[in-house]
């Protein structure tokens, strides 16, 4: 009876221990500190500072729309909608050399403008709206495309994003360009949590100088197509890294993630047949024969 007694009272330390010893082996690893909450001043100096960093990666970022002129550029950048601009750049050589001015397209009739276009998909409405805005310069504005956003607004399919497009690389007029691209690596990089692109724009408008917009956003939207991508960003093989509090949303190992690089980073051609002067990759190949 006395043996029973003794092992009735230790059989009690003995399960503490085991759940003692448990506890250590499940107990989670230790994980990275979390960053400090960042002032204001402090995120607006990391912000320019990428800038600064982007600007070096990238000294050739440029609109990836071949243009020659104004309405090329406002038509490109309304058919760059639900696809990539290389499938674009594939498709106007061919629709302008049909319909090079407002007028042209104006008068196209449009099951032939929809065949012209068909490869950006969604051609109907593009078409519409390609019809729309071409009449509208014809008759508003004397056959040009106008200098301001409050004018350019009202063209049939062009919004706040193709009128600063436009605007900045056809007029040299400073914009901010929130695409898909530039409002993800927005958030990324801590500048905004805004989803609404113009809430984007007026948020990340006020961090940096006018004379900056432009080629900022070129830089960014560069960035997101190369390195910062939307489902897996190459984290280990991006040069600001350290500048983001996004890093490790994505491949932090170096050498796979340089395999996840695109474009002329990758080694793949661009999405322009004509790309500017000082561009270090190759031309896009032309559009298939169907």
């Amino acid at each position: 009876m006395a043996k029973k007694a003794v092992a009735k009272k230790t059989a009690p330390a003995k399960t503490s221990a085991a759940k003692t010893s448990a506890a250590k082996t499940s107990a989670p690893a230790k994980t990275a500190p979390a960053r400090k909450p960042e002032s204001r001043t402090a995120m607006v100096r990391r912000a320019r500072r990428i800038n600064r960093e982007l600007a070096e990666l990238y000294p050739y970022a440029h609109p990836e729309l071949d243009f020659t002129n104004p309405f090329e550029l406002l038509v490109a950048t309304v058919l760059s909608a639900q696809t990539t601009d290389l499938r674009v750049n594939q498709t106007t050589p061919r629709l302008f050399a049909v319909c090079p001015t407002p007028e042209d397209m104006a008068a196209m009739p449009p099951e032939e403008l929809e065949e012209l276009i068909r490869p950006t998909g969604f051609f109907r409405a593009k078409t519409k709206s390609l019809l729309g805005l071409s009449a509208a310069l014809r008759d508003r504005f004397d056959g040009k495309v106008p200098g301001r956003l409050e004018d350019l607004v009202t063209l049939p399919g062009v919004g706040r994003k193709t009128a600063n497009v436009v605007l900045g690389n056809a007029f040299g007029v400073p914009g901010i360009t929130v695409d898909t691209h530039f409002g993800r690596l927005a958030r990324r990089f801590g500048w905004t949590t805004a989803e609404d692109a113009e809430k984007v724009e007026a948020e990340v408008a006020a961090i940096f100088p006018k004379s900056d917009w432009t080629m900022l956003s070129h830089r960014v939207v560069f960035h997101g197509r190369r390195v910062c991508h939307s489902r897996k960003p190459a984290c280990g093989a991006c040069a600001i890294a350290p500048l983001c509090p996004a890093y490790g949303e994505g491949e932090t190992d170096p050498d796979k993630a340089k395999k996840l690089l695109k474009y002329e980073l990758g080694g793949q051609p661009g999405q322009r047949l004509k790309p500017p002067p000082g561009y270090p990759g190759q031309p896009a190949p032309p559009l298939a024969a169907p």
